[in-house]
């Protein structure tokens, strides 16, 4: 296989707000500094869910996106979250992305709405031809409420732009048999699966623990890749109380947490999402420390 598109590591930010709301573009350059730096990430999706992208202006998106992109500038590629249930929308946002200087795109199935698979097929098809950037699909059904189907994946492939997935699916069986029957480089969306999902052609991650584990995350995965498949076993043991941890309540508000006790910006989140309760806080913030995080 060809070196992953997006590379291997790649961490879902949050998006960090002042005390009044509004979001903090210091804090977010501060933030997706360390991911790049300290946590060596390849890439940086940024207004995906975990950056609350539901409760985001578009013009809040374009500014976060331009902002990020100037403090990594070079080091890192910058995937933006685009997806809506709107397919006009989704053109709208993808094109402001490209605009902002995003390097790729990220794709959720249109959800809610539930569209049959022909018509997911012809959503993804109409964002992948707005734009000259590279199209990541994310399938998500426990949040969509359907899934992309392996005869939609097969469909999909065709298509110049659409090169990765987001895999949240949950299902490995199906992944394994996209990925050898296409050229899709698969990612997976589920931390604790990185390490199975490799193991059937898989090539990283879209993380949300990563915020704190992307560096012994992406440590694991080379090892993996390098044939030492005892010593990524043992990483991945190490590191899945965090892998799963994050997810013990919603994940940005864990993350949110455990950045705030690590001496970053406050926990907060936008409404309908809270911050963490001090027990959930306390809960996460002890996982990361017996792991050493």
């Amino acid at each position: 296989m060809s070196q992953p598109v997006f590379g291997r590591l790649l961490t879902a930010m949050v998006t960090p707000f002042d005390a009044d709301g509004a979001i903090d573009l210091g804090q977010a350059r501060k933030l997706a500094a360390r991911l790049v730096d300290v946590q060596h990430n390849d890439a940086l999706v940024i207004n995906g869910t975990t950056g609350e992208s539901p409760t985001t202006t578009d013009a809040e998106k374009s500014a976060l996106l331009a902002a990020v992109k100037d403090e990594v500038g070079d080091r890192a590629m910058i995937v933006a979250g685009i997806g809506t249930n709107d397919t006009r929308h989704t053109i709208e946002l993808a094109e402001q992305a490209a605009a902002a200087g995003a390097d790729g795109l990220l794709v959720v199935t249109p959800y809610y709405s539930k569209p049959p698979q022909d018509a997911v097929a012809a959503h993804f098809r109409a964002v992948a031809d707005a734009t000259d950037l590279p199209v990541m699909l994310y399938d998500i059904p426990h949040r969509a409420g359907v899934p992309i189907q392996t005869a939609t994946f097969l469909e999909l492939a065709e298509h110049p732009r659409i090169v990765a997935v987001k895999d949240a699916k949950g299902d490995l069986v199906a992944s394994a048999a996209v990925i050898a029957a296409t050229g899709l480089h698969y990612y997976s969306g589920d931390d604790a699966l990185t390490l199975p999902l490799l193991a059937v052609g898989g090539v990283g991650v879209v993380g949300t623990s990563t915020h704190f584990t992307g560096a012994r995350a992406k440590a694991m995965m080379e090892k993996f890749l390098a044939g030492d498949v005892a010593g990524a076993i043992a990483d991945n043991a190490a590191l899945l109380p965090v892998f799963t941890g994050v997810f013990a309540t919603q994940g940005c508000m864990l993350v949110k947490a455990g950045l705030a006790a690590r001496g970053f910006a406050p926990a907060v989140l936008r409404a309908p999402l809270l911050a963490a309760s001090p027990e959930q806080a306390a809960s996460f913030v002890a996982v990361l420390d017996a792991a050493g995080l």
